[in-house]
């Protein structure tokens, strides 16, 4: 099968979104499926292997100069490919390319418009480069935000059109008004160009259908799947001190600063041993106030030299920091649609302790991995995670069942399986649509 996945960019930084992509994208390919990764915006960042093509559309330069200076959206396209180069792109990636959603409305919107909005020549550049490749059997848009696209690739390529659903809300959310209603009033009118919408829960298959009025029937479930590769099971009694640990974006909806209070109710306990909490994901330049305040926060608590922020890691350094870990939580204080980092502690073995919300509930009934507890709770975050320490036999039951079972419900090969099955069928019902049609004529 031959398969065209659009996948965004999000400059420097490592995004759940891009990993699920190439990860998906890499064992499609080794499967001997044609499978081409193209991202716009900006180059992915992977911590494996990137199996992603080199050019970008929609370069991010472009779309910010043709949003706001009108000349720009006339200039020839020979031309364009002096900021659409991937030196410029990288460039402006290093330096940060903003990504808050309170000052991206404008832009968002336009996207949403495709060929009607101010970016139409980016829509007509990528029609015309796709036109000159074998075309696709299906075609996958990462998310509901670039749904703009779906009505001229169907149209241009006459090919049925898939859209993954996997955490753009939080961004439509965050949307001041009047984009937000916009926004959503968009993506509802594009709605009928997308053949099957892709969700990577149950939870979020339920949300987005009544969030964005999609029919429910139209809506497949493809849980996310990891490479397991580098994974082993975490030693057991590492050390005299307890390690709790946080591993996502620093911001606050996922809810460091949780941790961190409950953190702070376990060390006041007379009964908990020593300990540390140690902290890594990317932070960005809107967020490291928000960081600061924590780090504040925890030296007025006399804990600031038991709490450590190790950056942004690659793939080895990442499996590392899970592996010495003996207890994980990400609090996040929105319902979660992914759990990508929980997958991954479990599958390093590390027993996790999550807020009752999102898709943390299926995610730990099919692991029995971890303990659901009360979400924005400091209080019951920390009794779960003392929960852990107080009972060895308990902490050990979850990282043996944790481990075995992510194994089983969340692997890269579970997730094309269930992709290729609702890729056949499309391109199975269009072929039978197109039959009738031509016997119609």
């Amino acid at each position: 099968m031959k398969i065209l996945s659009i996948t965004a960019g999000a400059a420097g930084m490592y995004c759940g979104s891009c990993l699920r992509d190439n990860a998906l994208a890499a064992e499609l390919m080794r499967r001997g499926h044609d499978v081409m990764l193209l991202p716009l915006y900006t180059p992915t960042l992977t911590d494996e292997t990137n199996v992603s093509q080199e050019k970008v559309f929609f370069g991010g330069i472009s779309v910010y100069l043709q949003q706001h200076l009108g000349l720009f959206r006339k200039t020839p396209w020979l031309l364009d490919r002096l900021w659409d180069s991937s030196v410029a792109l990288k460039a402006a990636s290093n330096r940060g390319v903003q990504t808050d959603p309170r000052l991206l409305g404008a832009l968002t919107v336009s996207m949403l418009k495709g060929e009607d909005g101010l970016q139409s020549k980016e829509v007509h550049k990528l029609l015309h480069w796709l036109r000159g490749e074998t075309l696709p059997d299906v075609v996958n848009l990462p998310n509901s935000l670039l749904i703009g696209l779906a009505e001229p690739l169907r149209k241009g390529l006459n090919r049925p059109v898939c859209c993954t659903l996997q955490g753009e809300d939080l961004f439509l959310q965050g949307l001041p008004d009047p984009y937000r209603a916009q926004a959503l009033d968009l993506i509802r009118a594009n709605i009928r160009f997308v053949d099957t919408f892709v969700a990577v829960s149950v939870y979020y298959a339920d949300f987005m259908a009544d969030y964005l009025g999609i029919p429910r029937d139209k809506i497949r479930t493809v849980p996310l799947g990891i490479n397991f590769d580098g994974y082993e099971a975490k030693p057991s009694a590492q050390s005299d001190v307890f390690t709790i640990g946080y591993f996502a974006r620093i911001a606050p909806e996922k809810g460091l600063h949780v941790l961190c209070d409950a953190y702070r109710r376990l060390r006041e306990r007379g009964d908990f041993p020593p300990a540390r909490l140690e902290a890594a994901g990317y932070l960005g330049q809107e967020h490291k106030e928000y960081f600061n305040g924590i780090e504040r926060q925890m030296k007025d608590w006399g804990l600031g030299s038991e709490f450590h922020y190790r950056g942004t890691l690659d793939r080895g350094e990442k499996i590392k920091f899970l592996q010495s870990l003996d207890a994980f939580s990400v609090p996040a204080t929105y319902d979660e649609p992914k759990g990508m980092s929980l997958l991954e502690a479990l599958a390093a073995g590390v027993p996790v302790v999550q807020p009752r919300r999102g898709a943390f509930p299926e995610i730990i009934e099919k692991t029995s991995g971890g303990i659901l507890v009360e979400p924005d709770s400091a209080d019951r975050l920390a009794e779960g995670i003392f929960s852990i320490w107080s009972n060895p036999s308990l902490a050990e039951e979850l990282s043996h069942r944790g481990y075995a079972r992510v194994r089983e419900s969340y692997s890269v090969a579970r997730m094309a399986d269930r992709t290729l099955e609702v890729y056949a069928r499309l391109t199975g019902t269009l072929r039978e649509e197109q039959s009738a049609s031509a016997v119609s004529v």
